[in-house]
């Protein structure tokens, strides 16, 4: 039996937004709602205090963060990476460490491949690790499917957007709660 992990800490958390990137726009299965999703763990994290950290995968090929996520997250500089996996930059690691967090959200692309990875090498540095399923893709399901199965075995927390900022936030009628109502009214399906 799996060890029950231990439940989201808004002092403890750490998003990181993997390589959503412009080049992949038109080529990642269910890229609306990955970067809707995407976009309001940032709006909600960023509320919160709670650290983001956004990689891009040699952006010289592949471009820049999406409009729509690196808009609302202008103040946070993004970690240029040549590795698959976030945890294999210097640079990515030393963010991460100064964050002083020890759960860590991880969104973006691709599941099979740098998500996959990240979530990997975090895990074996002692790191918890939970997924947004509905903020991660590939350039097809299978490879998506598949990349989200192996996490979960590997201890990987998988849930959505949603379920992360209900379990950090806990309790309704907060102050917290309060300063992030509008995005939990979201429906990503639907547009803001």
């Amino acid at each position: 039996m799996n060890k029950l992990p231990v439940s989201l800490k808004k002092q403890d958390t750490a998003l990181v937004i993997v390589d959503i990137q412009e080049l992949f726009r038109t080529l990642i299965y269910d890229m609306k709602n990955v970067i809707a999703n995407s976009s309001r763990l940032v709006r909600f994290c960023d509320r919160l205090e709670i650290p983001v950290i956004f990689s891009e995968h040699y952006s010289k090929a592949f471009g820049a963060t999406v409009k729509e996520i690196s808009e609302i997250a202008h103040q946070y500089k993004p970690v240029e990476k040549i590795s698959f996996s976030c945890a294999g930059d210097s640079g990515f690691i030393s963010k991460l460490e100064s964050t002083k967090r020890k759960q860590i959200i991880l969104c973006g692309l691709e599941t099979h491949v740098c998500v996959y990875q990240t979530a990997r090498d975090l895990l074996q540095k002692g790191y918890q690790i939970s997924i947004a399923a509905d903020a991660i893709s590939s350039r097809n399901v299978s490879n998506r499917n598949l990349g989200l199965a192996y996490m979960r075995d590997l201890g990987v927390q998988v849930m959505t957007a949603e379920m992360i900022m209900f379990e950090i936030l806990k309790i309704a009628k907060t102050a917290d709660f309060e300063l992030v109502s509008d995005i939990l009214k979201e429906n990503p399906q639907q547009g803001r």
